[in-house]
């Protein structure tokens, strides 16, 4: 007697084949997506995962080695480290992806008109994106820091330097992104639905937003990921420098800055942790843009 399989195995294999498939081909992003997302929930979730309180010193229990107590150990004032470190998640993770959204959109608009009208305005907008790549990247990123702590607006010096750090931030990372939405544009402006839009009268700004941006969103998307990594890696340095987002609300910059000379005393876990939480994100973040690129790329899409 024949025996009919179920007909839900057929799909069901089909399925299961897909997603080995798919975890093969992207193991890393999968792996840097999980780990992100565990790294933005402990942030978030950060009062409920700890009862310290990240601000409080505790001078009996200064530079105490991790304990279960206190897992990563305590900081010079006794205060705990694992605490701080999930708080200062919340703004390090804050600070790069605000700055990255400046920076994406300052990027965008600059290159879109750059690479839509030529000429002079492109001359003149990427003359100045060769100016800003030509300067050392540290020292303008000081001396930005330096000007916004000398405003005083409410807004830039909140939560520690908060909103003057993105904004410096943003101000410097959009270089890259405009230089790939010119040329994205000088590629597409001449084609043929530009031409037909251009006869029907439509105007320049609204090819430009409704018909020739659209066409550029895939390499901004797996920009704006590395962009995101790099702006964190920056505001660790400012803050590791104290020119960043200022104690005592706590960053992974600032924290390795308070850590510098614990390391010579053998107080390792007040600077590896703060490190391995830096690297966990910024390779976390290059592993999911890579992905993005494999899997919005139509030539790397048979590979």
């Amino acid at each position: 007697m024949l025996t009919l399989a179920p007909a839900a195995s057929g799909p069901s294999r089909a399925r299961r084949g897909w997603g080995r498939r798919l975890f093969r081909r992207y193991a890393p992003a999968l792996f840097g997506a999980g780990v992100l997302l565990l790294l933005i929930l402990g942030s978030s979730l950060a009062p409920a995962l700890s009862s310290y309180d990240p601000e409080k010193s505790s001078l009996r229990e200064r530079r105490a080695a991790p304990s279960w107590s206190h897992p990563m150990g305590t900081d010079t004032l006794g205060r705990d480290v694992l605490t701080r470190l999930l708080y200062g998640g919340r703004i390090s993770l804050t600070i790069g992806a605000l700055a990255t959204a400046v920076g994406i959109a300052l990027g965008t608009l600059i290159g879109a008109l750059a690479g839509y009208y030529g000429g002079v305005v492109d001359d003149l907008l990427m003359r100045l994106a060769d100016l800003l790549l030509a300067l050392p990247r540290l020292l303008m990123l000081i001396l930005l820091a330096l000007l916004m702590r000398s405003l005083e607006i409410p807004l830039l010096r909140a939560a520690g330097g908060l909103g003057g750090t993105v904004l410096i931030l943003g101000l410097l990372s959009w270089t890259g992104v405009a230089r790939l939405v010119r040329g994205q544009l000088l590629g597409l402006r001449q084609q043929e639905f530009v031409v037909a839009a251009r006869a029907l009268g439509v105007r320049n700004l609204r090819i430009v937003f409704r018909h020739l941006l659209p066409n550029t969103a895939t390499p901004i998307i797996v920009a704006a990921t590395l962009l995101v990594a790099s702006t964190i890696i920056a505001e660790s340095g400012l803050s590791f420098l104290g020119f960043g987002v200022q104690p005592p609300t706590p960053t992974w910059g600032n924290m390795l800055n308070g850590a510098q000379d614990e390391m010579r005393k053998g107080n390792w876990w007040m600077a590896v942790f703060p490190g391995l939480m830096i690297f966990l994100t910024v390779i976390s973040i290059n592993y999911i843009g890579d992905g993005l690129r494999d899997a919005l790329d139509p030539r790397r899409a048979g590979r």
